[in-house]
């Protein structure tokens, strides 16, 4: 896997396909590979060049123990695009790259040609505000659950009721969500700290990039109806809301997810 040095941060990548570039940004604690199942075989195949990144605090990039900003999560983003001579390309997000892939079109919106935004939000409300706090305090404890235990709370809180409900399809995410644990370690405490402020909504009418959102109908983490204001505030922007998925909607529906992506990229490009 290569990797690059931006503002002295080694960040790892890959470089996979050819054709229209597309750059996919990984949600909190988790790594680019995850897109590698469905998504970038599906964006290949259509044609693109497709490069996934481990954001920083998430090795093998460099884990930035005395932490980050989003700030920085964005400029690493843009380094990563100018490095590679990607601009303008198409940059899909999903939860915290859901929230870098909005900034970034924000602040640097020549780099982009077109955004999709999974799973996303615009402000932090008191449930999220209230969670974050506790999963810092949970991290800081230094208590370890159970894996076993982990791996249930985790298919709870990221996955649908048609999943649950499914006595195969849980199984089989159970012993996935055992056997691949969440990561821990400096660089994912320092990401816990990362929440959006307040204002955000008001900020985001002022980005003019081509933008898709897609809410996962199910989702316990970021509900869509967050996901809904995002749409509501970015001019222009086109609102997708998937059913019977929820927080992981690009693993538990990725056909879906990957139509709705390849429409919009074709339509915007018509």
């Amino acid at each position: 896997m290569p990797s690059t040095t931006i503002d002295g941060v080694r960040i790892h990548y890959d470089d996979t396909g050819h054709g229209e570039p597309v750059l996919l940004v990984m949600g909190r604690g988790a790594r680019g590979r995850a897109w590698h199942l469905h998504q970038v075989p599906a964006l290949v195949e259509a044609g693109h060049r497709v490069v996934t990144f481990d954001n920083r605090g998430v090795p093998p990039s460099d884990e930035c123990p005395e932490g980050f900003t989003i700030d920085d999560l964005v400029a690493d983003t843009a380094g990563l695009v100018e490095h590679l001579g990607l601009a303008p390309c198409r940059v899909v997000g999903v939860s915290l790259g859901a929230y870098v892939a909005q900034e970034l079109m924000l602040r640097r919106p020549r780099l982009v040609r077109q955004g999709v935004l999974m799973a996303t939000r615009g402000r932090t409300d008191a449930l999220r505000s209230a969670t974050a706090a506790a999963e810092r305090a949970l991290y800081d404890s230094g208590v370890e659950l159970p894996p076993a235990y982990a791996a249930c709370t985790r298919a709870l809180r990221n996955l649908s009721p048609a999943t649950l409900d499914d006595e195969r399809r849980v199984q089989d995410w159970l012993e996935l969500f055992e056997l691949s644990p969440e990561p821990t370690g400096p660089g994912v405490r320092a990401q816990l700290d990362l929440e959006v402020p307040e204002g955000r909504l008001d900020a985001y009418r002022a980005i003019d990039v081509p933008c898709l959102v897609i809410g996962f109908a199910d989702d316990l983490v970021l509900p869509p109806r967050l996901s809904r204001e995002v749409a509501e505030a970015v001019p222009g922007a086109l609102y997708q809301e998937i059913k019977g998925c929820g927080h992981y909607g690009y693993l538990e529906r990725p056909d879906e997810v990957n139509r709705v992506l390849l429409e919009f990229f074709r339509n915007c490009s018509a």
